[in-house]
């Protein structure tokens, strides 16, 4: 009203309303932090600990469908990030540089076994190029997979320091990629392997023999046991390709489509199969390129060119040599190939 004196014109009132106004603002927060305070009762901090100690799963509330978003703490992870970290590189390690420093020794002490009677001159047809596909297809793609596949047990310990990260990053990511989509041709490599070789590797009574004296491979005066196309060695290595290569696939499938387990726990499972299988398969693997190369004199041939020695295949598959020449599949005059001066 005009001429009269307003209230807040006073200073004094001025200061005291701003005052009041600033204690409202500053008291709500306050009030909001003391209302919601958490407690020793609300917070229940012992049945915390107690279940990471019996290994429970500390979870929450989610509105979301996937109920395993609710899981705060799985001390189960830290178990399977303990055992990549720590035991399974000693797995590995002990698995593959113990298998190389056995070949060594063995190589020291046996020596390459030699044809005893020399290189014939003539060769016989052991493998079909259809079989030796199959064979290098899966060769080669496992060779792939076991390196990269190691690249990651070891990499960062190995090849990292040496290469410096910028250059470890980019392999690794190569290396990945080729993990991942040569799995696929590995796998149909397999199948085609069992369904062509599965009838020649059952089993005999021959292999029992073949065990017993060793194959003739740790005498260097012969007594080589009699065998068909397959003997008890060979029919090991099939199977451990076979049985490895589809617990390898079914986990490495688990892997590469992680939703397919169901949950985490699962999923971590399948991973330490995959890498406990994929060092015991590595190792395996290296005995059977070691006597399939330098280890054995003319063992290369049976899969390099399909055609073997006479001589050789008489010595180590002698039942499988007479049932060829009984098809007269083995033409007597042969093939005729250089014979080294030895």
């Amino acid at each position: 009203m005009p001429g009269s004196l307003s209230i807040l014109s006073f200073a004094p009132f001025k200061t005291l309303f701003a005052a009041l106004a600033l204690l409202f603002v500053l008291a709500q927060p306050a009030a909001a932090q003391i209302s919601f305070k958490p407690t020793a009762e609300a917070v229940q901090e012992d049945k915390l600990l107690n279940a990471l100690k019996e290994g429970d799963k500390i979870s929450g509330r989610v509105s979301i469908p996937d109920g395993n978003a609710a899981n705060l703490i799985q001390p189960a992870g830290r178990d399977w990030r303990d055992f990549h970290r720590s035991k399974l590189p000693w797995i590995g390690g002990i698995a593959i540089l113990g298998m190389l420093a056995a070949l060594a020794v063995f190589l020291m002490v046996r020596g390459r076994i030699r044809i005893e009677q020399g290189f014939s001159g003539k060769t016989m047809l052991r493998f079909a190029s259809f079989e030796r596909f199959t064979h290098w297809l899966t060769a080669s793609c496992f060779i792939v997979l076991a390196l990269s596949g190691l690249n990651v047990s070891f990499g960062r310990t190995l090849i990292l320091p040496v290469f410096g990260p910028e250059a470890f990053a980019t392999m690794s990511a190569w290396a990945k990629l080729a993990h991942n989509y040569l799995a696929f041709p590995f796998m149909l490599g397999l199948v085609i392997m069992f369904l062509i070789w599965v009838r020649d590797n059952i089993p005999g009574k021959l292999d029992i023999e073949w065990i017993k004296h060793g194959g003739g491979l740790f005498s260097k005066g012969g007594g080589h046991t009699p065998a068909k196309r397959f003997n008890a060695g060979q029919k090991g290595v099939f199977w451990i390709v076979i049985v490895g290569g589809a617990l390898m696939s079914v986990s490495g499938w688990f892997l590469l489509f992680p939703y397919l387990p169901g949950n985490v726990t699962a999923l971590q499972l399948w991973t330490v199969i995959h890498a406990v299988i994929a060092m015991l398969f590595i190792a395996a693997m290296l005995a059977h390129i070691y006597i399939g190369s330098i280890g054995m004199e003319g063992a290369f041939d049976a899969m390099g060119t399909g055609e073997v020695d006479l001589n050789w295949a008489k010595e180590h598959h002698s039942l499988w040599v007479e049932e060829q020449q009984a098809k007269g599949e083995a033409p007597s005059n042969g093939t005729a190939r250089a014979v080294p001066a030895e």
